[in-house]
């Protein structure tokens, strides 16, 4: 077995620990003098600040960043980053596979390969990830900052969405999360741009879900309307044809109030269904519900039209005969 300068050190480290023990327990064989880890010293190793320790289900893989510590023997306390081929570098042991490992099984086969190469008897490791980048979330659709974010532990909805950069403009009022162990099975749950209104809505995720956040359903509004535009259905997914028309601005005064209609596309084509305006804004007929992707066109009138032209090319004659009749 090949060492490089740094095992040698930590070698000579660990003849020193071994030199120690032999000197404070006379008769003892040196050979087999080596840091033993009891159930009270594993339950004293503490997770080290800035770490998190995985749950025992989530496996490692290329990228993730991991701080291996064997109890009692610091010279071999290490950090590493998992490489592209599955394998992290320890000291003395050199290359390990990891790939496809629970934090668990991986802190078993350091401590095999500590143990049977005679460098450590019994010893007691433990595994601490600091970035976990190759197992996480897919946030799709409608955030700040769509992409796949790291699961680490007992992770939640929110959590994963405020890591996301939160909800867009466009969001609408459901997230369906499609779980990697139910793929048949997503789960569809109702939010809010305050994330307060729903907490019944934060369930769990984990490695391997995709999170989908729908966009909010649109009505359009064209035609003889102040400001004729596309507009998000926030109540609820509801929106009306008297409240699209005052998102609008209203109506121009050309308008054709008996002429409105809205233009539906469904499973038979397009369809047409006429809304008068008139009798709604006099409370003489209920208000009409619209769908998402209907067009309310709202049209022009002719005889409008015409008589406000006949207005102003008789204000335009007056104002000219006035001005005739005063001038000197």
């Amino acid at each position: 077995m090949r060492f490089c300068c740094r095992s040698l050190k930590i070698s000579a480290a660990l003849f020193g620990l071994i030199a120690t023990a032999t000197a404070q327990s006379p008769g003892a064989n040196a050979a087999s003098v080596t840091s033993v880890a009891t159930p009270a010293a594993a339950t004293a190793q503490s997770t080290m600040p800035g770490t998190s320790r995985l749950d025992s289900g989530i496996r490692l893989g290329s990228g993730d960043l991991i701080e291996v510590n064997v109890y009692n023997v610091p010279e071999l306390n290490t950090k590493t980053r998992v490489n592209d081929t599955g394998d992290i570098d320890l000291p003395l042991v050199n290359d390990v596979h990891v790939q496809g490992l629970t934090v668990n099984e991986a802190e078993k086969v350091i401590e095999q390969r500590l143990d049977h190469g005679g460098f450590v008897r019994n010893p007691h490791v433990q595994l601490f990830v600091s970035e976990y980048m190759s197992d996480g979330t897919s946030v799709l659709g409608e955030v700040m900052r769509p992409g796949v974010y790291p699961v680490l532990g007992d992770q939640r909805l929110f959590n994963v969405l405020s890591a996301a950069g939160g909800l867009s403009d466009r969001a609408g009022k459901s997230i369906t999360v499609t779980h990697s162990a139910e793929p048949d099975k997503p789960v569809t749950v109702a939010i809010s741009r305050n994330l307060e209104d729903h907490p019944e809505s934060n369930i769990h995720v984990f490695p391997g879900d995709t999170i989908m956040v729908r966009r909010a359903d649109i009505v359009y509004v064209v035609g003889d309307v102040a400001r004729p535009s596309g507009f998000l259905m926030d109540n609820g997914g509801k929106l009306s044809v008297l409240q699209a028309i005052a998102l609008a601005g209203g109506t121009t005064s050309t308008a054709k109030l008996t002429g409105a209609r809205i233009i539906r596309k469904g499973p038979e084509g397009v369809t047409e269904i006429p809304v008068s305006l008139k009798k709604l804004l006099q409370a003489k007929s209920g208000d009409v519900p619209l769908q998402a992707d209907d067009i309310l066109f709202v049209p022009a009138s002719a005889r409008k039209i015409i008589s406000g032209r006949t207005a102003e090319a008789a204000l335009q004659m007056a104002t000219a005969a006035t001005l005739v009749a005063i001038r000197p």
